[in-house]
């Protein structure tokens, strides 16, 4: 029997920087009630999240009241994400390493594992899903467009099971953009700074071409070259 995704109508953001004003308000665009926390006290982001349609809102609030969270924080802190309330959601996780903001860190650039799995493992009982994050925050402001648009643009999503990856490229869809599913969670190390897709303002077929080159790739043959000669599974489960 075909299963339909349940649609995210609450989405939470932990960010409120670049990225995450913008997700904010295409995402309030679309129709959804945004929900953003940052590390300071709400009020001080209250007014510029009202301007875009979204709310601020304490972080417990956020992941609380939300559907699907979008984690759109500087990579290094990702340990200090709340595993316990964060167990059994819908992690979206949109954070990249950049060794300016996050420090000489080589557990976050290791290529024997790909950055959302060591996100995965902090957060063992949430579902993480990697995606926004690929597209620069500028190319995402200016770019979405409705569905059909011929000139719409693609972003990419990698996760383990099918059924959130449906929820996501929903979202990736409603925010004005076209989905596409690169693989497994592992195969999000297609989707980092070093490799083709990273930053690419591409439509859908480009990115898919993009992300088959990977294994041919300077990046993907070092990747390959870590995890003993091979990449990754790029199928998700699909009886999840």
């Amino acid at each position: 029997m075909e299963r339909h995704a349940p649609a995210i109508r609450t989405l939470g953001i932990l960010g409120a920087g670049r990225l995450g004003t913008v997700l904010a308000r295409l995402a309030a665009d679309a129709g959804l009630r945004v929900l953003v926390a940052t590390s300071r006290d709400a009020t001080l982001i209250a007014r510029p999240m009202a301007a875009i349609g979204a709310e601020a809102a304490a972080p417990a609030s956020v992941i609380a009241e939300s559907d699907a969270i979008v984690l759109a924080l500087p990579l290094g802190r990702y340990r200090e994400l709340p595993a316990d309330a964060l167990a059994g959601r819908l992690v979206i996780d949109a954070m990249n390493y950049w060794w300016g903001a996050d420090g000489a860190r080589p557990d976050l650039d290791d290529p024997r594992t790909s950055t959302s799995e060591l996100v995965q493992q902090h957060l063992a009982r949430s579902r993480v899903v990697k995606g926004l994050g690929h597209m620069g925050y500028q190319d995402l402001e200016d770019e979405a467009h409705p569905a059909g648009s011929p000139d719409r643009k693609a972003i990419a999503i990698a996760g383990d099971a099918a059924e959130d990856l449906a929820v996501v490229a929903a979202l990736v869809d409603a925010l004005g953009f076209d989905p596409v599913i690169a693989g497994l969670l592992a195969s999000g190390i297609m989707l980092e700074p070093g490799a083709e897709a990273f930053g690419a303002d591409v439509d859908a077929d480009e990115l898919r071409a993009m992300l088959d080159r990977f294994p041919t790739s300077q990046r993907g043959i070092v990747v390959a070259r870590a995890r003993g000669g091979h990449l990754f599974e790029t199928t998700a489960d699909n009886d999840s």
